[in-house]
């Protein structure tokens, strides 16, 4: 059995801190990957896994400028000879995976980043040939999406995306606020953010889905609904609303900088609007508009099914190893990171060498964390039939949820409240193990 973690009804963590903890999007987090000794080859790795229903992910460490709170793996206006160098590291890295894992089928896809269209044109063309030609990925029958900035979203890339299957195109807008996108570092016009959805609205992708971020330096409960509103006119069918988390060595987290912390308030605020407006709420940051279309294509589970991802910054699951390329913030140690990874020599790209090993109750844990933080809550027979166990005989802290007005355990489901789904950024990190705990703990930045 799971060792139990502290009573929550000994100090209720969750009621009385902050319900901003850790922003739970994969689990163990990146921060708790470390190098693989000895490495691991892909082939026997993958040997014993599913591999007919994958998530392939590519990821383009490239912007035209780093927003003051970004902590993602990527780099602002690098060098041509790098951009090109890159895109022919990653195709041969799909080669080598393809060969290693050749049986492999995906039921979804997503190019991110980064921004996928800081690429030209034909190398945006070359990054979705490594998708399909390489990986074989058949783009126009299973549900696509690429991330774009407003600089980026102009006609020729949308029509290429929508050529080639694309039918979800992610924008982050963040603010329509000019002063608020000022104070995080990202200088954009309020004009040309709408030019920017006016293109994509016109390109027939099926889905639009826009990011904002609440919890910016000068921002305002009225100024966000304001930017809630704004991005309504363009009947987004998707929206994510991210609050603001300041990371070490961001710009943000170097600046020592102090503002009003809003962000519960912005939050409920904008959630009751969504819901007003017909938007269905299936996590604490999915809001999905009633004219949004059907999923199509295979079924994908992300509590169950992998993923296999190219490119530095990208991670590939399987059930017991987590793996990718090693992570940073900092100019410096990305840079060095990219140059490692273009000058590799093939061989090298048939071996997991940096990851994170998920043994049974670590592989418990985060179908339990998948399950809970969405929409669909905690299927207890689906973790019944995968596991031979009652997911609250595993962990028993689960049953503290109902008491706290967190959750609702129904059905043999359980499901979050509305109080719980405002604190999943504390539910998910209060159900790490202790080790994942640890090594997060551990990590450098760098």
């Amino acid at each position: 059995m799971i060792a139990r973690a502290d009573r929550l009804v000994d100090a209720n963590p969750l009621l009385k801190g902050s319900p901003y903890v850790g922003y739970v999007y994969s689990y163990p987090h990146k921060t708790a990957y470390r190098p693989l000794d000895p490495p691991v080859a892909l082939g026997p790795l993958w040997a014993g896994e599913r591999r007919d229903s994958l998530f392939l992910y590519l990821h383009i460490p490239f912007c035209g400028m780093r927003c003051g709170y970004c902590n993602l793996f990527t780099r602002a206006k690098p060098a041509e000879a790098q951009v090109s160098g890159y895109l022919d590291a990653m195709r041969r890295q799909a080669a080598r995976v393809r060969s290693a894992i050749p049986d492999a089928t995906f039921a979804r896809f997503a190019m991110g980043g980064g921004t996928p269209t800081y690429l030209g044109l034909s190398e945006l063309e070359s990054a979705l040939d490594v998708a399909e030609r390489t990986m074989g990925a058949d783009l126009s029958q299973i549900p696509g999406s690429v991330e774009v900035s407003p600089g980026t979203a102009d006609v020729e890339k949308l029509g290429l995306l929508r050529e080639r299957g694309i039918d979800r195109i992610s924008i982050g807008i963040e603010t329509f606020d000019e002063a608020e996108a000022a104070a995080v570092s990202r200088p954009q016009k309020t004009t040309a953010v709408e030019r920017a959805l006016e293109t994509i609205k016109r390109s027939g992708a099926p889905t639009l889905n826009i990011d904002l971020i609440y919890g910016l330096p000068g921002q305002s409960v009225a100024s966000w609904l304001r930017s809630i509103r704004a991005a309504l006119r363009f009947a987004p069918e998707e929206l994510y609303l991210y609050p603001l988390y300041v990371r070490p060595l961001t710009a943000l987290g170097r600046s020592q900088r102090e503002w009003d912390d809003l962000r519960l308030a912005c939050y409920r605020e904008a959630r009751d609007l969504l819901r007003a407006e017909g938007y269905a709420q299936v996590s604490m940051r999915m809001f999905r508009a009633p004219h949004a279309p059907e999923d199509r294509g295979p079924v994908y589970r992300c509590q169950e099914d992998g993923m296999i991802g190219l490119g530095c910054g990208a991670r590939s699951y399987t059930s017991g190893l987590h793996h990718g390329s090693e992570y940073a913030v900092g100019g410096r140690s990305i840079r060095a990171i990219l140059d490692d990874y273009i000058a590799r020599p093939d061989h090298a790209f048939d071996l997991a060498d940096f990851g994170c090993s998920l043994g049974e109750d670590d592989r418990r844990r985060r179908y339990v964390i998948q399950s809970l933080l969405s929409g669909e809550g905690l299927d207890r027979l689906g973790y019944l039939t995968r596991f031979g166990t009652d997911p609250l005989d595993d962990l028993p802290e689960l049953a503290d949820l109902p008491g706290l007005g967190l959750a609702v355990d129904a059905a043999d489901r359980l499901a979050l409240t509305d109080a719980g789904l405002e604190r999943s950024d504390a539910i998910g990190p209060w159900l790490y193990s202790d080790r994942v705990r640890r090594l997060m703990e551990e990590y450098a930045w760098r």
